[in-house]
């Protein structure tokens, strides 16, 4: 297998983490809050693309990468070339893009909002940054 190639399998799995980090990075900022400054961009970019119909930047350099290597890329998106054949047997669809947005838009906006309440719900700290102490 030539370079081309394994830099392209490369950019597969590049945008695959990058989906699943969209999806269910929200699971990774209840754990570690500061992600959540990451997260959000690639929120909001994930969730634009699929609802603008646009393809993301990765499908075309995968597809060069491709090319180059000596196979030929692929019409449509990385959505519709690896996801939706698992997800959906028949083909990626617009209402199936936007029903993904939604998707990624509305497990964030769950995990998000525990967020906030576990936020909303810890004590106020003490003058040094601390916990109050337990008054009996």
């Amino acid at each position: 297998m030539n370079s081309f190639l394994l830099l392209a399998d490369a950019v597969v799995v590049l945008h695959l983490l990058f989906v699943v980090f969209v999806v269910g990075g929200g699971g990774l900022v209840l754990r570690w809050p500061c992600l959540a400054w990451l997260h959000l961009p690639c929120v909001a970019w994930g969730v634009v693309v699929e609802l603008a119909g646009w393809i993301c930047p990765l499908t075309p350099l995968e597809n060069h990468l491709r090319r180059l290597g000596g196979e030929t890329g692929y019409g449509g998106s990385f959505i519709g070339q690896y996801l939706m054949p698992v997800l959906y047997p028949s083909g990626l669809t617009r209402h199936g893009q936007v029903i993904l947005g939604l998707l990624a838009v509305g497990v964030n906006v769950a995990i998000y909002g525990r967020l906030l309440y576990r936020w909303r719900k810890r004590p106020p700290a003490g003058p040094r940054g601390d916990s109050p102490p337990n008054q009996a």
